[in-house]
C-alpha cells in the first residue's frame, strides 16, 4: 500500500482534476492507495521540517506539492519520502516537477487570435512565476512571428502571492488604454475571470472590443459571467495525476530509478463566447458572427442571420466570407458540431437528449454530419474521449 500526502490548493479545478488522475491510477492496484491532503497555507506555518514531522506520523512515502523556491525539499529524500513538485513559481533541479508545455500552450492562444485577424494583442498574467512567463513567452513568439509584435501590450505586474486579488484600478486603466479590437491572452482562468470582471466594470465590451482566453478549462470559472462565459484551453490534468502516480510508484520501489518531470500538454481550446469575434470593422458581420455563438443551442436559419444583420442573403454570404473565411452555412455547421461534441464529453445526456436541447430533431442528419466531420460516430467520439483513462 502507498500513501501519498497531497500540498496543494483544494478550491481550485486543476487540483482536483489531478488528484483524480491519482486516484484513478491507484484504484487499478490491488492494494487502495491512502491519499492525505495538506492546504499550503499549513505547509507555510510548520515547513518543510514540520510537513516531515506530520508525513512520518503518517507513514507517507511520497510528498506532491506547491513547494516555494526556499523550501528545503532535499529533506524528504534524507527521511526517505519521495517528494514532487507542483509548479506553483519555479520548477526545481532536485526533485521531479509536475509542469507543462506552457510555451506550446502560449503559441496555442496565439494561432487562435491570428487566425480571427486580430493585430493587436495583449498577455494578462502574473510575474517571475515560470507557467506564466512561458505561456507569455509563447504567445509573444507567435504573434511576433505573424509580423504583429509591434502591436503587443503586456500587464504582468501582479504578483501570485495575491492570486485572489487585482488591482481593480491599475488593470481598468491598462485597459482602457491599449487599442481595440484587441486578442487578450490570460495566464489561467482565475486571471481571465478577473479580466473579464474588469472589462465589465470599464464598459468594455467582451468581446466585440476585447477577446480573452484563459488556461485549464475551470469550467466553474469561466461559466461564472452569464454574458460572456470565458474560452479556456484545456489540458491534460487528469491524465498528468495518472502518470504523476506512476513515477511515484517506481519511486518508492526504487529511489535510484530515473527522475523526469510529467509535462502536461495542452489538448484543444474551448471556445465561449469571451472569443467569439473577429477582428473586423465590418459591424453587420460582427453582429452576425455574435448572434450565432449566443444562439448556438437554438435552430438558427440563414433568414435568422439576415434578419439580425440586416443584409441581403447574397451581400451577407459574401461579405461573412470575407472575415471568417467560411460561408455561412460552414460556420453555423462547425460551431454547432463543436458544442455538440464538448456535450458529448462533458454530459451524461443521450445524444437524442442534446440534439433536441440544440435544436436539432433530426438525430440521424446531426450524427451523419458529425461522422464526416470527426470520422466516428457520437457514440464513438464519447466512448473514445472517456477511455483515455489507461485501462
Amino acid at each position: 500500500m502507498i500513501r501519498v500526502l497531497i500540498i496543494s490548493d483544494f478550491t481550485e479545478s486543476f487540483t482536483h482534476r489531478f488528484l483524480a488522475g491519482i486516484v484513478d491510477y491507484s484504484r487499478r492496484k490491488k492494494e487502495p492507495w491512502i491519499i492525505r491532503r495538506m492546504p499550503p497555507s499549513y505547509k507555510a506555518k510548520i515547513g518543510i521540517p514540520g510537513v516531515i514531522r506530520v508525513a512520518k506520523e503518517w507513514e507517507i512515502d511520497a510528498v506532491v506539492g506547491q513547494f516555494d523556491p526556499t523550501d528545503e525539499v532535499e529533506l524528504f529524500a534524507r527521511n526517505g519520502i519521495v517528494a514532487i513538485a507542483q509548479d506553483y513559481k519555479q520548477r526545481f533541479s532536485s526533485i521531479p516537477n509536475v509542469t507543462g508545455d506552457y510555451i506550446g500552450t502560449g503559441r496555442m492562444a496565439a494561432r487562435f487570435f491570428i487566425d480571427r485577424g486580430f493585430r493587436n494583442y495583449g498577455f494578462f498574467g502574473f510575474k517571475d512565476v515560470c507557467w506564466s512567463d512561458e505561456r507569455y513567452e509563447g504567445f509573444r513568439r507567435e504573434v511576433d512571428a505573424a509580423g504583429f509584435g509591434s502591436a503587443f501590450y503586456s500587464y504582468t505586474l501582479q504578483d501570485i502571492q495575491a492570486v485572489w486579488h487585482y488591482q481593480r484600478y491599475r488593470v481598468r486603466e491598462w485597459l482602457q488604454a491599449i487599442p481595440k479590437p484587441i486578442a487578450i491572452m490570460a495566464c489561467d482562468d482565475n486571471q481571465g475571470d478577473n479580466l473579464l470582471q474588469a472589462c465589465l466594470g470599464s464598459g468594455i465590451r467582451v468581446p466585440e472590443e476585447v477577446s480573452v482566453i484563459g488556461v485549464d478549462n475551470d469550467e466553474t470559472l469561466c461559466n461564472l459571467g452569464s454574458t460572456t462565459p470565458l474560452s479556456s484551453i484545456q489540458v491534460d490534468i487528469e491524465d498528468g495525476g495518472y502518470r504523476t502516480a506512476e513515477l511515484i510508484e517506481r519511486l518508492v520501489a526504487d529511489p535510484a530509478a530515473p527522475v523526469e518531470d510529467i509535462v502536461l500538454q495542452p489538448v484543444r481550446i474551448v471556445g465561449r463566447m469571451s472569443t467569439a469575434a473577429f477582428a473586423t470593422g465590418d459591424r453587420q458581420i460582427l453582429k452576425a458572427i455574435l448572434f450565432i455563438h449566443r444562439n448556438v443551442r437554438k435552430k438558427i436559419s440563414v433568414t435568422d442571420v439576415m434578419a439580425e444583420a440586416a443584409l441581403s442573403r447574397r451581400l451577407l454570404e459574401r461579405r461573412f466570407k470575407d472575415v471568417t473565411g467560411k460561408t455561412l452555412y460552414e460556420y453555423i455547421t462547425d460551431l454547432k458540431l463543436k458544442d455538440f461534441a464538448e456535450q458529448l464529453q462533458e454530459t451524461d445526456e443521450q445524444v437524442i437528449e442534446i440534439a433536441l436541447s440544440m435544436g436539432e430533431t433530426d438525430t440521424k442528419s446531426i450524427s451523419r454530419r458529425f461522422k464526416q466531420i470527426y470520422g466516428c460516430t457520437p457514440l464513438q467520439w464519447r466512448a473514445r474521449y472517456r477511455n483515455q483513462k489507461r485501462t
